[in-house]
Order: C-alpha cells, then structure tokens, then sequence
C-alpha cells in the first residue's frame, strides 16, 4: 500500500533509515537536506518506508505545484530492494489530483516511464591512480591543469560566503543564496562534504562545494573569478581532487551535462555519461 504522509507526520527514522539504506541512495533524499532546499515536502511511503518517493512542492491558490528543488539534481524512487518499473508508476500513479503541475528528476536508478525526458549527468569511477587518469584527460584538459600548476595554484578551505560574493561579481543567472548558505552549514556539520577554495599568493580565485555520500562525491556548487578562469582554476581544481581520491573506488559525480558545453568540460577529465529522467505531469 502506498500513501501520501506531510512532512509533520513523516517518521523521520524509518525515512532517513531507507535512504541511507536505499539500492539508489542520494544525499539530496535525506530529511535534513530536504528541508532545507524544500519550503514543503511530502512524500509516498510503500507500507512500513520500504521504499519512498519525496515530492517537494510549493502552494498556489488551492493547488500544490511539486518542483525539484535547487541543489537536488536526482530525487525519485528510493526503495531498500529492487522494485520494478510497475511498482514506480504505481508511486506516480498515487500522487494526489490537488498536485496540479509536478515535476520530479528521478535518480539514475529509476526507470523511463511516460512522460519522462531523459537528462544527462557526467561521473568518474576513481578506481586508479592519477597517473593512469591523467592519460585519458583531453589534450586541452592536460594544457589547462598545466597553466594552473605553472602559475602556482593551490587549494585550501575557504568559506561559502566568499564563493557566494565571487558568484554574485561575476555570474548572471541568479541562485537563492540562503539556501545556498543553510545547505553549505548543514553539509559541513553533518559532516556529509566540503568546501575548498583556489588560491594563488593567498588570493582566492574561486572554488567548490562538494557532498560526500554512499561513495559518491558531488561537484554541488562552484564559482570563479575572472582571473581564476584566465588561470583555469576549476580545471586545477578538480584534477587536485581526482588526485586526492585516487585509487579510492569512489565516484566523482560532477552533476551536470545538458549543456553541450558542460559536457564536453566534463568529459575532457575521462567522465562517462549517466543518464536519468525528469517526469513531468499537468492536469488540465
């Protein structure tokens, strides 16, 4: 049986107990995360959470519109055994008529149904040394790593509020940056990712936020300077955390690549392609 429960009357331990123990574990799913990216959130729970679908919504007039939240690439089916694609429709299926427009990223794990456009995301296996990924950067990867070592990068802690300010002086596209900020303390003190920042002579060109879950480390938010793009900072970046982790067995998920553009950057580091799928419904 499955039913829709308000965020109130959720029992969060058996919640956080099936996406921790999921087969398609995400760190976007869990409760803390969810409420801080989500204004509301419910979710379908099959009998007692043996498996779960969060659907984060918003209120107008007399209907809910669920949405995917910012910062939660991959929401979906999440369920402790295997279920089938029957089963998810079924959760699709019980999602109330007063949820007038919805739309939910389903997780790499779940299944195409109707209705559903597939979206592209990019990952690296770090299952070898650096010098063996090295090999298979791009040519113009290997000379952009290269411009950043010569001009003497390096990477250090630093705060989301100075990435934040970096983001606002030289990004366009607007992001809520309070939620930005509660998401980057509640990671930091669930202990579930980190900051690190690119310095050159203690000047900060930009940096990342990373999560760290289920193995699986997420490029979550990143922001650089002009001159840090000139000195091709994020490259020197990710190529020092590839470095880091190598020979780890973790997954490196850069979290992106719809944009031909975005694409090509990440699979210039070896990355592979992973595709999932949005579902989206509008009763009219």
């Amino acid at each position: 049986m499955i039913k829709l429960i308000s965020r109130k009357n959720i029992n969060i331990d058996k919640y956080d107990d099936c996406i921790k123990n999921s087969i398609q574990s995400r760190i976007y799913a869990f409760s803390w995360y969810l409420d801080t990216v989500s204004k509301n959130w419910s979710v379908l729970v099959l009998n007692d959470y043996e498996a779960v679908l969060p659907i984060s919504w918003q209120r107008k007039l007399f209907f809910k519109l669920g949405n995917q939240p910012y910062f939660s690439q991959q929401l979906g089916v999440f369920s402790k055994d295997l279920i089938s694609k029957e089963l998810q429709k079924e959760f699709l299926s019980q999602i109330p008529i007063h949820f007038f427009k919805v739309v939910i990223h389903f997780n790499s794990q779940n299944y195409s149904t109707e209705n559903t456009i597939t979206l592209k995301n990019y990952k690296l296996i770090l299952n070898t040394d650096y010098v063996s990924f090295k090999k298979n950067f791009s040519k113009g990867r290997k000379h952009a790593i290269k411009v950043g070592e010569k001009a003497s990068l390096y990477v250090k802690e630093t705060t989301i509020s100075e990435l934040i300010k970096i983001y606002k002086d030289n990004y366009s596209y607007k992001i809520p940056y309070k939620v930005l900020t509660a998401l980057s303390n509640a990671i930091l003190r669930n202990r579930k990712g980190f900051l690190i920042g690119v310095f050159k002579d203690e000047q900060l060109l930009g940096g990342a936020l990373f999560t760290d879950h289920n193995n699986r480390i997420t490029y979550l938010f990143a922001a650089f300077t002009v001159k840090g793009k000139t000195l091709q900072a994020s490259s020197f970046l990710l190529s020092e955390v590839i470095k880091k982790y190598q020979n780890s067995n973790l997954t490196l998920d850069f979290e992106g690549g719809n944009m031909p553009s975005i694409a090509k950057f990440y699979r210039s580091f070896g990355a592979e392609e992973e595709n999932y799928f949005a579902f989206k419904r509008t009763l009219l």
